[in-house]
């Protein structure tokens, strides 16, 4: 048994907050991709009216090859679940996304959300954060971000792919890596990051999940 077991199953058991006509958010990442082929097989099941709302290309051509009908973020006024997965999540139940780079639209999805759910491994989860805080920004405001980071003592890294050419967003930006090493008050630091003009999202979500779901090596998970 292995944490994909263990996500398979929280998957499927994450369903039970998917209700007939409900409007459903879908992140982006292993963890959403699972949920995707499992909300699939329910609403062949159950016959369910199901309206999804995607947050990348990627989950977006997982979702229309599992026949789910989808719907733009701006066509809703509200979504009733989100599910989505984590890169870190910390003891006060924050989160830091954007390793895929679809923070901004993950982070819009979350603030349209009547419920979040969260779904990730054993290894993500830390007393206080330790990795890597992606922050999208215009490319126009690349140096300004980048001194703007340093004196909250940050360094930066422009997110490059493996051929070395910048990584751009869905939506026309690039992505600065900000080390903070160890971070103690998230909800600070991100509130002081969103404060330089240019900055679209920091990685740090304000939202907390109001469901997390943590898988285990043994196949198994447990709700928190």
């Amino acid at each position: 048994m292995t944490y994909d077991d263990a996500i398979k199953a929280l998957s499927s058991d994450a369903l039970k907050f998917v209700k007939d006509g409900y409007t459903v958010g879908f992140g982006s990442g292993r963890a959403a991709t699972t949920l995707v082929k499992s909300l699939s097989k329910l609403i062949k099941l159950k016959g369910y009216s199901i309206r999804g709302v995607p947050t990348s290309l990627q989950i977006k051509l997982i979702a229309e090859k599992e026949g789910i009908q989808l719907v733009e973020a701006d066509q809703v006024e509200h979504i009733d679940v989100v599910f989505d997965g984590a890169d870190q999540i910390d003891s006060q139940k924050y989160v830091i996304k954007g390793g895929g780079g679809a923070l901004l639209r993950e982070n819009i999805l979350f603030s349209l959300a009547k419920k979040v759910v969260v779904m990730a491994d054993k290894t993500k989860f830390v007393k206080n954060f330790t990795r890597t805080v992606p922050v999208e920004i215009h490319p126009l405001a690349r140096n300004a971000v980048t001194q703007s980071i340093k004196k909250l003592g940050g360094d930066t890294q422009i997110r490059s792919l493996d051929r070395g050419y910048p990584f751009f967003t869905e939506n026309g930006n690039i992505i600065l890596d900000c080390d903070f090493g160890t971070i103690k008050n998230p909800k600070g630091l991100t509130e002081k990051i969103k404060q330089t003009p240019g900055v679209l999202e920091s990685g740090i979500f304000l939202r907390k999940p109001d469901v997390i779901y943590k898988a285990k090596e043994n196949g198994k998970f447990e709700i928190l």
